[in-house]
Formats: structure tokens, C-alpha cells, sequence
């Protein structure tokens, strides 16, 4: 078994629209490259429970809170991070991630980009599932593609994986 002691506990969001689509939001770096999109994510306070962490981060994040859970993973996903990193120089090597598939239940006024400062996310879209590990930086893409594959079932894009939870 991995030892995860120094990958720092995280939760992921793919938050699925009703049609089938994910939202994506776009990195407030200032860097536009084709890697800037990636899901909600975030660190675990302490002992809080994964998914009021899962649901906090989203609200952060997004704004967003109308939302019904589809499913999550039941193991950790894990990424390092690249040398130049900041949480690097915290300790922390890496990530260790719990993923979870919730619908928007809300409407799309609901979602605020300014909730938290600076805020995470300068711009959102929705896209199709498949598509989201060419978004993302590519040190996270194994984890994407897992995500994908764990929760296609819910995007009507089944390619034989069935979701955990």
C-alpha cells in the first residue's frame, strides 16, 4: 500500500449539470493556456467529514449549494506536485483526493465566482465530461482520467466503469 502520510487531504467536486455536462471554472493565475480549467477542489479541515468538505469547497468556490449527491470515489486519488509548487515547500508532496459527483439542482444565477477572495475562478462553462483532461495541468491528468472513468455513468458516457458510494 502507498504510503499517503505526506499527500495533504483534498476533495474534488465534478458537479454535473442536469444535461449531462460538468462546470469547469477557469484558474484566476492570469496564466491562459489550454491547462487554466479544472473542477472544484480543496483541502480538509481536520476531521471534517469528506463530503461537508466536498459541499463547503463548492459553496466557496463557486457559489454554488442546490445540489443532490450521484456518487464518489471510495479510494484516494493522489497527484504530486511539481517541484516548483508552493504546498511543496509546506510539506506537503503531493495530494491525496476523495471525488465526489453531485447534480446542480440550482439555477445558474446562483453561481457566484466573488464568494471567496481572491477568488479561485475567474470564469466557468459547462463542457463535457470526457473532454476535462485536456483542461487540466497536466500533473493532475491521471487523476482526471480516473474521475472520468469513475463517473461517465452519470454524463450518459458509460465506458464500463461504475461509480463507488
Amino acid at each position: 500500500m502507498q504510503d499517503l502520510s505526506r499527500h495533504r487531504p483534498n476533495v474534488g467536486v465534478v458537479l454535473f449539470h442536469p444535461d449531462g455536462r460538468v462546470w469547469v471554472g477557469r484558474r484566476s493565475s492570469g496564466v491562459r493556456d489550454p491547462y487554466c480549467w479544472q473542477f472544484p477542489q480543496g483541502g480538509v479541515d481536520g476531521d471534517e467529514d469528506l463530503y461537508a468538505a466536498a459541499r463547503r469547497e463548492l459553496a466557496e468556490e463557486t457559489g454554488v449549494s442546490s445540489v443532490s449527491l450521484l456518487g464518489r470515489t471510495t479510494e484516494w486519488l493522489t497527484y504530486d506536485f511539481p517541484p516548483e509548487a508552493k504546498r511543496h515547500e509546506e510539506g506537503w508532496i503531493g495530494q491525496k483526493q476523495i471525488w465526489f459527483a453531485l447534480r446542480f439542482e440550482g439555477e445558474e444565477a446562483e453561481i457566484d465566482l466573488s464568494r471567496q477572495h481572491p477568488p479561485e475562478f475567474d470564469g466557468w462553462r459547462w463542457v463535457s465530461l470526457q473532454e476535462t483532461p485536456e483542461l487540466i495541468v497536466p500533473f493532475k491528468r491521471k487523476v482526471y482520467e480516473e474521475v472520468v472513468r469513475a463517473f461517465a455513468v452519470f454524463a450518459g458516457e458509460q465506458h464500463g466503469a461504475r461509480p463507488n458510494g
